[in-house]
């Protein structure tokens, strides 16, 4: 299977790509911002393309064609106003989608936000964005793709522990970004965790495990 990761540079999106890499059931293709970017994916072994998530439909297209498969873990960042996150988190990720069903690449991996499906839970300090990912969700569950989403809690930089809990409602919780990663990687090819969404944070079951339990 070969997997297109939008967000490569970003730091679950780095994780992912290092696990595709290093697991022979699939080849792997960076969605990068930069020509300097695209040089060290590169220098590293990956194939990389240059894309644009505020471009055309049809430009991205071309960055999907060939792949089987696309994670998106993209995101305007915590520095940017509510307009960034709108064309970014929403629009962006709902263009990777239509690109995706017009060429093929049915399987799709959102990574989306705790509770960002239920309104009641969004935190207010970030509503901008909860509001995006609430949208984008909604868009790729209404599309023609076999989606998987992933709502992990709050990020931590720490090393993975490789145990983790699952569920429709999770409780506030944090996730070192190198579980979810590891979850990502995971569910690509469990057939149960197709057209399924969930929440994730740090917890005490092993991810494949809880991945085969959902």
């Amino acid at each position: 299977m070969k997997v297109l990761v939008v967000g490569a540079n970003g730091q679950i999106g780095k994780h992912v790509v290092q696990l595709l890499m290093e697991n022979s059931e699939y080849s792997v293709r960076a969605f990068l911002r930069t020509e300097q970017q695209v040089q060290q994916f590169t220098h590293l072994g990956v194939e990389a393309v240059i894309g644009n998530l505020e471009g055309s439909v049809v430009e991205i297209a071309e960055t999907i064609n060939g792949c089987d498969a696309v994670i998106f873990t993209a995101g305007s960042g915590g520095h940017t106003g509510a307009d960034k996150t709108l064309l970014i988190d929403l629009d962006g990720a709902v263009k990777v989608m239509e690109a995706a069903e017009k060429v093929g690449a049915t399987r799709f991996i959102m990574v989306s936000a705790l509770q960002a499906h239920n309104r009641n839970n969004w935190n207010e300090k970030i509503k901008p964005y909860y509001v995006a990912k609430h949208y984008a969700d909604r868009a790729l569950i209404q599309s023609n793709l076999t989606y998987t989403i992933i709502r992990p809690g709050g990020l931590l930089n720490e090393p993975g522990t490789g145990k983790v809990t699952i569920g429709e409602n999770l409780d506030r919780g944090f996730i070192a970004r190198e579980d979810v990663a590891k979850t990502i990687v995971t569910v690509l090819n469990e057939k149960n965790t197709f057209l399924k969404a969930f929440d994730l944070v740090s917890g005490n079951t092993p991810i494949i495990d809880a991945v085969k339990q959902i």
